[in-house]
């Protein structure tokens, strides 16, 4: 609070010594003191009452309850936005599934219609060979 220094203190200190004289200056020391305290206390119970009169408490109880609020807020924003991320990616996903799917029955399509080219020509070879067997056995009999 105050800057004093030792030096000051001791300067003082003499000068109250020679002033007040040795008998005095402990009774005049006390009273000091206790003249100190007073003016203390009575600082201190001045703000009390200030502080209860403009209602400090109930300021400082708002301002901790608007705080509170705007970091409330704030987590509402953030969980806000995750699940704005997480919607997208789930579309994003489906969208992936659905072309999956899409591409997957273009080419099982393409692929039975293949088959079924290819399934007379097929069944062509098969009946060859089996007359051609039946013929290998009946001239073999």
């Amino acid at each position: 609070m105050f800057d004093i220094s030792v030096t000051e203190l001791m300067l003082v200190s003499v000068i109250a010594l020679l002033v007040i004289g040795p008998e005095r200056l402990p009774e005049t020391i006390r009273s000091i003191m206790l003249w100190l305290g007073r003016i203390r206390r009575t600082f201190t119970s001045i703000k009390t009452e200030i502080e209860q009169e403009i209602g400090a408490d109930e300021i400082r109880r708002q301002l901790h309850n608007e705080s509170i609020l705007k970091e409330i807020k704030e987590s509402k924003n953030q969980i806000a936005g995750a699940l704005k991320e997480a919607d997208q990616s789930l579309e994003e996903f489906k969208h992936s599934i659905k072309d999956t799917v899409e591409q997957a029955t273009v080419e099982k399509g393409s692929a039975e219609l293949d088959s079924e080219e290819k399934a007379p020509e097929e069944k062509n070879t098969v009946e060859k060979e089996r007359s051609e067997t039946e013929s290998a056995q009946k001239s073999s009999q």
